[in-house]
């Protein structure tokens, strides 16, 4: 594999472009800092906690009161843990809550009363276009149809939601399609067919490989950085659909290296660890179409009937996406990584509703590791932020025609393992989605495609131009990242 340097080029938002969500949305290092709150007679207090830190309180919480627990969120305006409790006969479980520093809500659901409710949904009302995950926030189920679902696939839905109960479950409509995000992007080619990349990561045989979305694998299994190019990285193992939409993906150079972090343009965040999404949290997400988005994590054990088939066990979020974002990385402002985008409904410029992979649930299922040091190709450093999330195209087996394009030394591999500080960038350069989260000093591949404009699965990809426009980058200074599209 190739190492070349190229010249960092500066990121610029064209005229007119649009704020999406959470508009200027800066991610500061140290933002969210914990408390120790202890001041004096306020033991029992809540504590204020980082968004990760809440993540293991309740995973704690979570044992610690069993069947009297009915989920927990995070509450971003007080910095705490709320968790939901069902306290029975056994006013003890409120006092051990409290005293684990969580603020306590008393409910009527427990999460496995909640789950029970999903198992019924499942086997009552598994229609594609359908989709439920559990809000702690309300204590119930958020059912969702897209459009597709009307006449008696609706009455069908309905039906199942009311035998639920209006204390069990709720149901909306969603003026989108539910669909694999899988179109457009640059970064790496199968075929006809491209994708980009999530985390960096090491896969258990101490190989360097990287994660990306199941779905992408659908267009093939030895991925190039060119398109027509030779092959750098090979499918391992992939999920789609079924438990997941995860794939482990190996270089081919077992020299090859990458830093572990996500290269949004100016900054780069470092990621130390994966975590479990929490709802309430807020969460950043990178893709080739669209750049830099944040949204708050909306539901946990989310399932989703694509087309394609029934994917269980995502995360629901309100951050933005569009075709040629899946793959890419969900990370928090700390340096966790969180999810790899999945798919959803909607765009950036109405909104909708996304579905990300848990990486906690990925890495685990492909024995892979992740965290500074971890080898993965070049790719996935710049592509989790640059390439990133632009999962484009490798549903083409979705059904979307992902296009193609000059897409040179995507995202993998090239300058791989560069470090802070040179100009590896994944997606440098970057057509599709030029310069999208990506490119500069990312310790990835570089030159990151030329598609001007590509065509995916119908979709202008977003991708737009090619070499010179840095569609989906944000404009930045040495202060933060700001979101933008």
């Amino acid at each position: 594999m190739s190492h070349k340097r190229i010249p960092k080029r500066k990121a610029a938002i064209a005229a007119g472009s649009v704020v999406a969500l959470g508009a200027a949305a800066i991610l500061l290092p140290n933002a969210n800092a914990s408390q120790d709150g202890s001041s004096d007679g306020a033991a029992a207090a809540p504590k204020t906690l980082k968004a990760g830190d809440a993540s293991d309180l309740a995973s704690q919480l979570s044992g610690l009161l069993g069947e009297a627990f009915g989920g927990s969120y995070y509450d971003g305006d007080s910095q705490q843990l709320v968790v939901n409790v069902v306290p029975g006969d056994n006013s003890n479980v409120v006092v051990q809550a409290k005293a684990a520093g969580a603020k306590v809500r008393e409910v009527e659901n427990s999460w496995s009363e909640l789950q029970d409710g999903a198992s019924t949904l499942k086997s009552d009302a598994t229609i594609a276009g359908t989709s439920w995950s559990i809000d702690p926030r309300t204590n119930k189920l958020l059912v969702t149809a897209d459009s597709t679902v009307t006449g008696a696939k609706w009455d069908r839905l309905e039906s199942t939601v009311k035998e639920l109960g209006s204390d069990m479950a709720t149901i909306k409509k969603s003026s989108g399609t539910f669909k694999p995000f899988v179109s457009g992007g640059d970064a790496i080619f199968a075929g006809g067919s491209r994708c980009s990349l999530g985390f960096n990561v090491t896969a258990g045989d101490g190989s360097p490989a990287f994660l990306t979305a199941g779905h992408c694998t659908l267009g093939g299994n030895e991925w190039s950085d060119t398109q027509g190019g030779q092959p750098i990285a090979t499918v391992d193992q992939a999920t789609f659909p079924g438990n997941g939409d995860f794939a482990l993906v190996k270089y081919d150079d077992p020299a090859t290296e990458a830093p572990s972090e996500v290269n949004t343009g100016d900054q780069t965040v470092p990621i130390t660890e994966a975590a479990e999404a929490t709802v309430g949290q807020q969460v950043f997400r990178m893709g080739s179409t669209t750049g830099l988005n944040d949204g708050q994590v909306l539901g946990l054990d989310a399932t989703v009937n694509y087309p394609e088939g029934t994917v269980t066990g995502l995360i629901q979020t309100d951050v933005c996406a569009e075709p040629g974002d899946s793959g890419g990385s969900l990370f928090t402002q700390d340096g966790l990584a969180i999810g790899l985008t999945s798919g959803g409904s909607g765009d950036c410029t109405a909104g909708g509703e996304t579905f990300f992979q848990p990486v906690t649930t990925a890495l685990e299922a492909v024995g892979a590791t992740l965290g500074a040091g971890g080898a993965a190709g070049g790719a996935a450093g710049g592509a989790a932020g640059g390439g990133a999330g632009g999962a484009a195209g490798g549903g083409a087996g979705a059904g979307d025609e992902a296009g193609a394009g000059a897409g040179q030394e995507a995202g993998a591999g090239d300058e791989a393992g560069a470090g802070a500080g040179e100009e590896a960038g994944a997606g440098e350069e970057a057509g599709a989605g030029d310069e999208a989260g990506a490119g500069q000093e990312a310790g990835a591949g570089e030159e990151a495609g030329a598609g001007a404009g590509e065509q995916a699965g119908g979709d202008e990809a977003g991708a737009g131009a090619g070499a010179g426009q840095d569609a989906g980058q944000g404009v930045e200074d040495n202060s933060g990242l700001t979101e933008s599209r």
